[in-house]
């Protein structure tokens, strides 16, 4: 879809408004003689520059027209700010650093990692209430605001808040702003008159220039100029309200009040950005409907793809970067191949190497090609490792970069462009380091360097070159004052993102805002209800709030909203989205065929899941397919039981190779037995810190029902034995936790055992369901004893060990065996291998989506009638 916008250049309230604001300016400059070319005009966002002088040449076409400039734009184009090494200079990159430096001249060079930001952020705070204030004046002003600090004595509750405020004013009251050119003698000498247009908040700037220019400034408050012109608006605004109820339908409805705006020619419609999350849905669903979007509030640009792949190398990097870490950040190098990298994450995963200096330690001269991946990694994060100066780390980064090769999509990206330029990496720049003192020449650790990285980022922004003529304009709810637009659609209204009265930023009182000039909670509310009000007095606007937020708390209306509701003026919008018949297609039961993946090989767990259900033995068993394994996941009962195994493999094979019945030797070497498989699957301290407390009361209790198991003649034979029993054409598999041999009297009888971590109930339960569990038959079938014995030993964490047998293991074994051969001949002959999709089995499957049982056309679709297996 492709709109024309439409401009309002002579009509509207926009219009209107600019007409008075610009013949006050005419008349303020004839009133005092001065020249229209040496008058300056300023506006309150530099938005608004371009709007000043086409109205001025729609309303006096003939004759010389002023000029439009913001204070900084206007200070800019008097001179290049060039700060000292130590000033205030309003750019993260670089006062981070000078933060850095003045705590470590004042002793506090220990506390720098914590008050470097809190310190930066509050000399930004109060900087342009300083640069208010005239440079002849600041001495004077700075002692009486000297007045107002908290003390900062050691050992006080507030004694670093105290600091870091006493620090930050000293810091800005000793630096040169880029403002304080506008009160050079020559600046004044230089132009006529001074006019200031004021946004809905005034700027700390405006009382010293008007006091500096005397009767030559003047100020036009725009917001008191709307409240003159309302009356010449040709109808009433409409008022929409939208209760949605959650983000993602506050999105779709947002973004389809958009469309109708711009269906029925409602153009430019003004998109509020009062919440950049909910905005980035909106402009996805405008963008797949093909409208063009101006966004002139941009992104933090933190955000962006551009800047993920640079801090990805970086946190990479860390001495403890885990393996998940690493791979985010390889998987977009295009120096390796995607088959390099699937190869080492498939190796991570199938060992579960959580942190990567367990992965870098390992040898893997057995597989070169692994191991060459693994060591250009190594390289490249070696090279971000030494602390050293800021001068010196820039360059290491980009040479990282290059080898990475992600330098070049960086510079052909635009945002990527803008995070190269925010970091100081592109070719040049790093010459403007020599300029910021010592503090750049401090060494840095990559910790450090990565805290400095990410704070310039985030106090960065990124926005895109977009089309001057699109429909539809992302602007701040402030910045609709004086545009020509024909509809606004104000997403985000509700309590939280919306409030009436906005919380001031920073730490200071409120005696010490109301003395220095500080945005205040009182000034900060009335400037939102004024954007609120005149954003309302848009010819059509939708407000749209949603009544619950993501963790499923309920929200309100913002207090703005209410009042407009109780207002009874507004109208419940109507949902514009538009609704689409879509023909259901119900998915049936799957029911694949088997017989061209014949079955080699069949262990306990795959006839499990053959019995469970047959298409998840289909897909795991025929087709191969897994899950991937979790690198970050946290230590779970299955870990926990396949550590336990390997504990009591070492324990018992150390006992049969020297004997002792003395309890504390045994609970000695058990405790050791412990240790060093722990130190065997490179477990780092803590991942079993949740098992850990009850491992004294484990050890005891398996240890007492040990010995108790030994007096009834058990002897320990074997653990973790690999077996395998030919049956015709198959073959079973499987590994038999533990082997014994009983005897009271005569030959000893072999016992299977089978550990269990789980409930004993559960286990009591695998007992009595006879042949339903399958598990001791199938490992008495690995067996060619024609007399044995089975049970599950249940391992309690509680000091509870004990032993459950199933009697009639033979019997269960002959059906089993019977059974499998049967199964496997009906999968060999074309059986059909159906979903059930009953029972808790399918709460955990990992083929629940492959199957999609819960798309299918009927949840109690009948099973096939012939038999399966």
């Amino acid at each position: 879809m492709t709109v024309i916008a439409k401009s309002d250049h002579g009509t509207g309230l926009g219009a209107a408004l600019w007409q008075r604001a610009l013949a006050q300016v005419a008349v303020h400059a004839q009133a005092h003689g001065a020249h229209l070319a040496r008058t300056v005009v300023l506006v309150p966002y530099a938005q608004l520059m371009p709007w000043a002088q086409r109205h001025w040449a729609l309303q006096f076409p003939q004759g010389f027209a002023p000029r439009f400039e913001t204070s900084r734009n206007w200070a800019r184009q008097l001179q290049v700010f060039e700060p000292s090494a130590d000033d205030f200079a309003g750019d993260v990159a670089r006062d981070t650093l000078t933060a850095r430096a003045l705590l470590e001249r004042v002793g506090q060079g220990a506390q720098r990692e914590m008050l470097a930001t809190p310190l930066q952020e509050a000399a930004a705070q109060l900087a342009p209430a300083v640069a208010a204030v005239p440079p002849a004046q600041r001495a004077a002003w700075g002692d009486e605001a000297r007045k107002l600090l908290a003390t900062d004595d050691e050992g006080s509750t507030l004694h670093y808040e105290a600091l870091v405020a006493r620090l930050a004013l000293e810091w800005v009251l000793a630096s040169r702003h880029a403002t304080d050119v506008l009160f050079e003698p020559g600046v004044r000498a230089a132009v006529d008159a001074v006019v200031v247009l004021e946004g809905f908040q005034s700027d700390a700037l405006t009382p010293a220039l008007m006091a500096h220019w005397g009767e030559q400034g003047t100020c036009i408050a725009l917001p008191a100029l709307v409240d003159d012109v309302v009356g010449d608006a040709p109808a009433p605004p409409q008022w929409a309200l939208h209760a949605a109820t959650d983000a993602e339908d506050e999105a779709h409805r947002a973004a389809a009040c958009v469309l109708a705006h711009v269906r029925d020619g409602r153009v430019p419609v003004a998109l509020a950005a009062t919440d950049r999350a909910l905005i980035r849905r909106v402009l996805a669903h405008l963008d797949s409907s093909g409208v063009l979007v101006r966004d002139e509030s941009g992104w933090i640009l933190s955000t962006t793809r551009a800047a993920s792949r640079v801090m990805a190398a970086l946190q990479a990097a860390a001495w403890n970067a885990s393996s998940n870490a690493v791979l985010d950040w390889i998987k977009h190098t295009p120096a390796l191949m995607p088959g390099e990298v699937n190869r080492l994450e498939q190796w991570l995963r199938k060992g579960v190497v959580q942190h990567w200096s367990a992965a870098a330690a390992r040898d893997l001269s057995a597989q070169p090609h692994l191991a060459r991946t693994v060591a250009t990694v190594e390289a490249w994060r070696d090279a971000l490792r030494t602390a050293r100066p800021l001068a010196q780390w820039l360059p290491a980064l980009r040479a990282v970069l290059e080898q990475a090769g992600q330098w070049q999509a960086l510079q052909a990206d635009p945002a990527g462009m803008r995070v190269l330029a925010a970091l100081h990496l592109q070719d040049g720049q790093q010459a403007e380091l020599d300029g910021w003192g010592d503090s750049a020449g401090r060494r840095m650790a990559l910790a450090e360097f990565t805290r400095w990285a990410k704070d310039v980022l985030e106090a960065g922004r990124y926005v895109a070159s977009q089309a001057a003529d699109a429909p539809v304009v992302v602007v701040p709810l402030p910045q609709l004052l004086a545009r020509p637009f024909a509809a606004a659609v104000l997403p985000g209204c509700d309590e939280k993102r919306l409030q009436a009265a906005p919380e001031p930023a920073g730490d200071w009182s409120q005696a010490q805002r109301e003395a220095w000039g500080l945005p205040t909670r009182p000034s900060l509310e009335a400037a939102q209800r004024a954007a609120w009000a005149h954003a309302l007095r848009t010819p059509v606007v939708d407000v749209l709030w949603r009544t619950g937020d993501e963790g499923g708390e309920p929200l309100l209306a913002s207090a703005l909203v209410l009042a407009l509701q109780l207002d009874g003026t507004a109208t419940p919008g109507t949902d514009d989205r538009a609704a689409r018949a879509v023909a259901a297609t119900p998915t049936l039961r799957p029911q694949p065929v088997g017989q061209a993946l014949p079955v080699a090989h069949l262990s306990s767990t795959a006839y499990s899941d053959l019995r469970h259900c047959p298409y998840r033995f289909f897909a795991q068993r025929q087709l191969g397919l897994r899950e991937a394994d979790e690198l970050d996941a946290e230590v779970d009962k299955r870990d926990f039981g396949t550590w336990l195994h390997a504990v009591l493999q070492h324990f018992h094979e150390a006992l049969l190779a020297d004997p002792t019945d003395h309890p504390e030797e045994r609970r000695a070497r058990m405790d050791a037995a412990a240790e060093a498989v722990t130190r065997e699957q490179r477990l780092q301290d803590g991942d079993f810190l949740p098992f850990a407390a009850g491992w004294a009361q484990l050890r005891d209790g398996y240890l007492q029902w040990l010995a108790g198991h030994e007096q009834q003649g058990a002897t320990f034979r074997q653990a973790e034995v690999k077996a395998r029993q030919p049956l015709g054409e198959l073959e079973l598999v499987g590994t038999l936790d533990r082997i014994d041999g009983v005897s009271s009297t005569g030959e000893p009888t072999v016992l299977v055992i089978d550990y269990k971590t789980e409930s004993d109930s559960v286990t009591r339960q695998r007992i009595k369901s006879g042949a339903e569990d399958t598990q001791l038959a199938f490992y008495a079938a690995l067996l060619s004893h024609d007399t044995l014995r089975a049970a599950y030993v249940n391992v309690g964490e509680r000091g509870e060990t004990q032993m459950h047998e199933q009697d009639e293991v033979v019997h269960l074994r002959d059906v089993l065996v019977e059974g499998i051969q049967h199964d496997m001949a009906r999968i060999a002959a074309g059986a059909p291998l159906p979903a059930l999709g009953e029972g808790s089995v399918c709460d955990y499957c990992a083929v629940r989506g492959l199957c999609r049982k819960d798309m299918w056309a009927d949840a109690e679709q009948a099973l096939p009638a012939q038999q399966t297996p």
